[in-house]
């Protein structure tokens, strides 16, 4: 076994490979750019060696930068983690020829499986299902389009050299196909520098099920049972289970066996996954094969009581495999969700930022979080947003979806924008909760979806309340627990202490008036009667009486915004600035702003065109993906600030905008 070896990735999975390590006595060494300086896979790591700037094109993509690196630690081995080079043959190449062994498949394999279209043909060949399609050479987009015709719609164009839902469209007619297959080469050059393309057959409702196979150099193959991924938005995978919901065992039998034998066929090694599309009648189709360890591995671990990454280590190391696969069982349930620094509300557009409150569940026997960042760290611009994974694991789905729940009700994040409201709903739809899984339940379920109008009146009165305690807090002096000065009860000479607060949240306005007073509040709503709310604020938690209820919540303060976290979930209040909120409608009316840094990929309109609230504008492409930004209003474009290739700044004004 190892006794030293380099982790080239960062956030939670290589926070992730460090446990395993540590566990198994094996000394690690962290990469980092220049954005990652303090990040938590350097502080957790036994060393860690600057490798450039903040771009991954710079850093964790320099092949020769990291074998660099491994050289100077003396790491005998390079785990790549998912991502970045983890599926890179000519890095698994270069680290053969550098003496370092690299913990993945062999370059052979990666290659053969690496472009879709050449995998397809071999597994054509291997026997395994197929989805019609075309896979060849020819690139023209005319021809194209003939074959998409001729398949039939609704097709799906798919990166050859794709992964992660980018470079990949649904089209569902031929009169969409051209500008389709534009943005999905443009989105498969800027995330993995090859712009080439397959069509597919798109199936409709279909289950996204993949298996998890694992092969190690003395010829042995098994199979770890499937993971449904059948919930995504935009191809990116939202929330994940295992085993899938309804499998029965001849059909667990025969996808098993087609995964194995799609490993067996290009001499596979190490942890891989062969994802299939199935369809309600019961059959399967080939998709792709991943020849890496996958983001929800977790849910395989919780089911088979596995740990996948010291599989990893010992193949890597020349082992055979732990397990035979009659000794492979299915134990109760797991399901995973993505905690992302996005905004669901605004098209789920990745939220930066420092993340000034974190407390994620606590972990247990039936909760697992992996996560790469702590409270302090920041969000930004250049990597993939998510936040953290929430595992859970139970006897049942039934038990396992009710750990979900509750696990992500005991999310609190400050500082970003997060989707866990959006993911709270989702587990809540009565699709998901029934198992009616397709890659169309999110848009299917739409109006479950969207975000809850503005809270209950007892909610603005606990916003009012916890601005109040929240603002007493930050002025106290915890230098002198003793001194008179420490106490919150509003004590004033002639009287208690009274604010005035004005609370927005949505479209919704109200003005409350909160008075301090022993034991608790009085709280006036507008011109309603001011009602008594007793209760105490302690250790960021607000417990008061209220209504004939009892509250228990969450508070946090952020500049002008008052966090609650409830058992119901997140809601966020803004103290109104009447002056600063019109100047921000002007600004707002009269321009388009870039939401975060980015590159402009195409302006959509001509100047001096008038346009509809929601026409497409400008679009950008940030974190690798193309985001398509809309006028804000009725109104005239009147010119652009930006053009085509150039790069803007977070709130940079894109556009010229009169509404009317």
């Amino acid at each position: 076994m190892f006794t030293k070896i380099l982790i080239a990735n960062r956030g939670e999975i290589a926070c992730r490979v460090i446990a395993t390590c540590r566990r198994l006595g094996i000394a690690t060494v962290a990469v980092y750019s220049d954005a990652d300086r303090t990040a938590r896979h350097v502080r957790l790591a036994d060393e860690a060696i600057a490798i450039g700037p903040a771009p991954a094109a710079e850093s964790y993509l320099r092949a020769d930068v990291i074998l660099e690196a491994a050289r100077r630690s003396g790491a005998q081995a390079i785990h790549p983690g998912y991502g970045f080079l983890s599926e890179n043959a000519a890095f698994a190449e270069a680290c053969a020829a550098a003496g370092v062994v690299f913990i993945g498949p062999p370059a052979s394999a990666i290659r053969a499986m690496g472009d879709k279209s050449a995998a397809k043909a071999l597994m054509q060949q291997a026997g395994v299902p197929l989805t019609p399609g075309y896979h060849g050479d020819d690139q023209d987009p005319q021809f194209l389009r003939g074959q998409a015709d001729a398949i039939g719609y609704p097709v799906l164009i798919k990166a050859s050299a794709g992964g992660g839902g980018k470079g990949m469209r649904r089209v569902d007619d031929s009169a969409a196909f051209i500008e389709a297959l534009a943005s999905c080469q443009r989105e498969a050059r800027s995330a993995f520098g090859n712009d080439h393309v397959l069509v597919e057959k798109y199936v409709l409702r279909p289950r996204h099920i993949e298996i998890q196979v694992f092969g190690d150099g003395h010829g042995n193959v098994v199979h770890l049972f499937e993971r449904d991924c059948s919930v995504q938005r935009r191809h990116q995978k939202v929330l994940e289970e295992a085993p899938a919901p309804g499998m029965t065992a001849e059909r667990r039998a025969a996808m098993g066996k087609a995964a194995v034998d799609a490993a067996r066929a290009v001499g596979y090694v190490g942890a891989g996954t062969v994802e299939f599309i199935a369809s309600p009648d019961g059959d399967f189709y080939f998709m792709e094969m991943n020849t890496r360890l996958q983001v929800e591995h977790p849910v395989t671990e919780f089911i088979t009581g596995t740990d996948l990454v010291a599989w990893q280590l010992r193949v890597a190391a020349g082992q055979p495999l732990p397990k035979r696969q009659d000794e492979l069982a299915i134990g109760g349930h797991a399901l995973e969700a993505r905690l992302y620094a996005e905004d669901a509300d605004k098209g789920f557009l990745p939220s930066i930022g420092t993340l000034r409150h974190l407390r994620l569940p606590p972990e247990s026997a039936h909760v697992r979080v992996d996560t790469g960042v702590e409270q302090g760290d920041t969000i930004t611009p250049f990597y993939d947003p998510m936040i953290a994974k929430l595992i859970v694991w139970d006897v049942d789905r039934d038990a396992a979806l009710r750990r979900m729940q509750q696990a992500l009700a005991d999310c609190q994040v400050v500082g970003v924008t997060t989707n866990a409201g959006f993911l709270r709903r989702l587990v809540g739809t009565d699709s998901f909760a029934q198992a009616k899984l397709d890659t169309a339940l999110i848009e299917r379920e739409q109006d479950a979806l969207a975000a809850p109008a503005a809270g209950e009146a007892a909610l603005w009165t606990l916003a009012a309340i916890g601005a109040v305690v929240t603002t007493a807090r930050a002025a106290v002096d915890a230098r002198d627990p003793r001194s008179p000065w420490q106490a919150q009860d509003g004590w004033r000479i002639g009287a208690s202490a009274s604010r005035l607060l004005p609370l927005q949240q949505g479209e919704r306005q109200h003005s409350l008036r909160v008075q301090t007073q022993p034991g608790g509040w009085q709280v006036q709503r507008d011109a309603e009667p001011a009602q008594q709310v007793s209760g105490r604020f302690a250790d960021g938690q607000l417990d008061v009486a209220l209504d004939g209820q009892r509250w228990r919540v969450g508070v946090q303060r952020d500049d002008g915004q008052v966090y609650l976290f409830t058992a119901q979930g997140q809601q966020r209040f803004s103290v109104h600035d009447p002056v600063g909120e019109s100047e921000q409608a002007t600004a707002d009316a009269g321009s388009l702003l870039a939401p975060m840094p980015g590159r402009i990929v195409a302006t959509l309109v001509e100047p001096g065109s008038k346009v509809s609230r929601g026409t497409p504008l400008v679009v950008l492409e940030a974190m690798k993906m193309e985001h398509t930004l809309a006028a804000p209003a009725d109104g005239t474009v009147h010119g652009y600030r930006a053009k085509a290739g150039e790069q803007v700044g977070d709130g940079a004004v894109l556009v010229d905008f009169e509404a009317v």
